[in-house]
């Protein structure tokens, strides 16, 4: 009786704990990141590379929009994508990369890498790889020119928070080859490597100068990437915000740094025009974020550079505090 009685307390200490545990964990949907409304552009290319009517998708309130005009998110969406309309020496054309997917009774968003081209004999030849992307924040339409890719999305919004962990939904296809395309818009070549999905959320302090130059201190890291296909739907992927500076941990990797030098995202100061957000340093766990990174991607190689085919499937995108 004794020992009934004993293991019983320690189940309801047990049941208890996790009911406490339970009430001290708060999960906030990111908005629209359940992936059930979608806006359908449909663009019309240019007659010389076939003038066909182009569906392209963006994640906001559920519309539809038949003009060949630059899209600003819509409502109170945060989602930019890859998903674009090229407007390239008088040629429209569009990449779409990112679409709305059926899952049970409602949709998830699939992220794919694809080859686009857009030949026009003796006027342009342009082939780039595209790796499907979901991020918070925005591309600047119409894309111009195939350079500089990373001057063409304004990557990250206002945010104030210091959440523990980013959860989601995912399933994956990722390609075994250990080579990659490189298409640059200028031609392609294959190169040694593989490439993966990847999850990435920074969060940052930032700041302005005089001369509007855009400042950050690192202050919250993730960047996992996701090595393998899985078998069907992992649900709850919860993955732990890093603060401070993560150099020192054991399992730190060169990819997970400072992002500065050729390869930095950019934004838009407060005089209109778009920089480069520097990233200066390591912020500590209790300094004061005022921007969040996030992005969700079908390849890790960097712009231009991935396996055509590779897959990722995301779904239900929350933040845990």
């Amino acid at each position: 009786m004794k020992t009934r009685i004993l293991k019983y307390v320690a189940l309801t200490g047990a049941l208890l704990a996790a009911c406490v545990a339970a009430r001290a964990q708060r999960i906030e949907p990111i908005p629209f990141g359940d992936f059930e409304q979608w806006v359908v552009r449909y663009i019309d290319e240019s007659g010389v590379i076939g003038g066909k009517k182009r569906p392209v998708y963006a994640v906001a309130p559920t519309d539809t929009i038949r003009a060949n005009t630059p899209y600003k998110n819509k409502s109170a969406s945060p989602w930019g994508s890859s998903n674009v309309m090229a407007h390239v020496m008088g040629i429209y054309k569009t990449s779409n990369t990112v679409f709305p997917e059926k899952r049970g009774e409602g949709y998830c968003a699939r992220l794919d890498t694809r080859l686009e081209t857009c030949k026009v004999l003796g006027l342009v030849n342009i082939t780039v790889l595209a790796s499907g992307s979901l991020f918070l924040g925005e591309a600047d339409e119409p894309i111009k020119s195939a350079s500089d890719p990373l001057s063409k999305i304004l990557m990250g919004i206002p945010f104030t928070g210091h959440p523990k962990a980013l959860m989601l939904d995912y399933k994956a296809r990722i390609s075994t080859d250990d080579f990659v395309t490189k298409a640059t818009g200028l031609g392609s070549s294959r190169q040694s490597g593989r490439d993966e999905g990847e999850f990435v959320l920074y969060l940052q302090h930032r700041w302005e100068d005089a001369k509007g130059n855009v400042y950050a201190r690192r202050v919250g890291t993730i960047k996992e990437r996701v090595s393998e296909s899985t078998d069907g739907w992992v649900n709850d992927h919860k993955i732990n915000i890093r603060y401070g500076d993560i150099t020192g941990q054991p399992d730190y990797k060169p990819y997970m740094g400072l992002l500065n030098g050729d390869y930095q995202y950019c934004c838009r100061n407060s005089k209109g025009k778009i920089v480069p957000i520097q990233e200066v340093g390591w912020g500590k766990p209790d300094d004061e974020v005022t921007h969040i990174i996030l992005m969700l991607s079908s390849g890790s190689k960097g712009a231009y550079i991935g396996s055509v085919g590779n897959s990722l499937w995301v779904d239900n995108v929350r933040l845990v505090y």
